[in-house]
């Protein structure tokens, strides 16, 4: 009797849990309401093969057949549109641009459990989709994009060039934060992460952008607001800290939030004068 009362305990905690997780990963998904079409910006909606079979949904913007391309990844709960500001900066560049939805997101195959780990297999996705034409690649990243970005250059040599908004260090310290939020002890959050561990296989330490971005040998610039309240300066000065000292900088933009920083009016010297410098157009 002991015994059957312990299984359903169990299983009733087990049930208590998966709802919960369910709960921090529920978000409204919404697909593009504007292409690039809009801006009079050529481009070809394409599907992009991915994990286990899954298809993600994206934009291929070209420029010129030798010119680098640039990989740009959207934030949590968006989709490739929120790039468009990015787009229309960066297609006079010269740059090829490829645009998509992360998994669970927009239009692009569902998932249970999207992470920045997933984020960043899709990138890697990306990646081997235009290798076998690209000359050089880059990633641009915004939000948990940005770890993305990071986590894929420190897994792949093929990526040159980073850019990230945002990023985060640590998909725990963003977890961390959003429990303090929410007044959940610190010792249920702990059980979570090892729960979700055990139940869904998700390795925190291994995507974790902070573990990733020493093994990167492409060139970052960090951006990240000094008012940023979603994911704070200090994640993105521990990211700063683990890269390269030669290959890594961080511009803390002053009086900018989480998603407002390219509208400092430095922001797009800075950022087109980087990818000049480590992923050139060539005249």
């Amino acid at each position: 009797m002991i015994f059957i009362w312990i299984l359903i305990i169990s299983v009733l905690l087990i049930i208590a849990l998966d709802q919960l997780v369910e709960r921090m990963y529920r978000y409204e998904k919404k697909t593009s309401q504007v292409t690039p079409q809009k801006y009079d910006i050529p481009f070809e909606e394409i599907l992009i093969p991915a994990k286990d079979g899954a298809q993600l949904h994206g934009w291929w913007i070209p420029s010129k057949a030798d010119a680098p391309t640039l990989i740009l990844i959207h934030g949590w709960g968006r989709n490739l549109s929120r790039t468009m500001n990015y787009i229309r900066a960066l297609h006079p560049l010269g740059y090829n641009l490829l645009a998509f939805d992360a998994r669970n997101h927009g239009e692009s195959s569902p998932i249970a459990h999207p992470t920045v780990g997933t984020f960043s297999e899709d990138a890697l996705s990306a990646v081997d989709f235009i290798s076998h034409s690209a000359r050089e690649i880059g990633i641009l990243g915004l939000s948990i994009g940005g770890g993305a970005a990071i986590n894929t250059a420190g897994w792949d040599k093929r990526v040159k060039s980073v850019v990230t908004i945002g990023a985060l260090s640590h998909p725990k310290e963003v977890m961390n934060l959003e429990f303090e939020k929410r007044n959940i002890p610190a010792f249920i959050a702990s059980f979570l992460f090892g729960y979700m561990k055990l139940r869904f296989g998700i390795n925190f330490e291994k995507i974790a952008p902070v573990n990733n971005i020493p093994h990167a040998d492409a060139h970052i610039l960090l951006i990240h607001g000094d008012k940023d309240e979603t994911i704070p300066l200090a994640q993105g000065r521990a990211l700063a800290a683990a890269g390269n000292a030669e290959t890594s900088q961080l511009w803390v933009v002053p009086e900018k939030g989480h998603s407002d920083c390219d509208t400092h009016p430095q922001f797009w010297e800075k950022v087109g004068a980087f990818l000049q410098a480590t992923l050139p157009v060539s005249k």
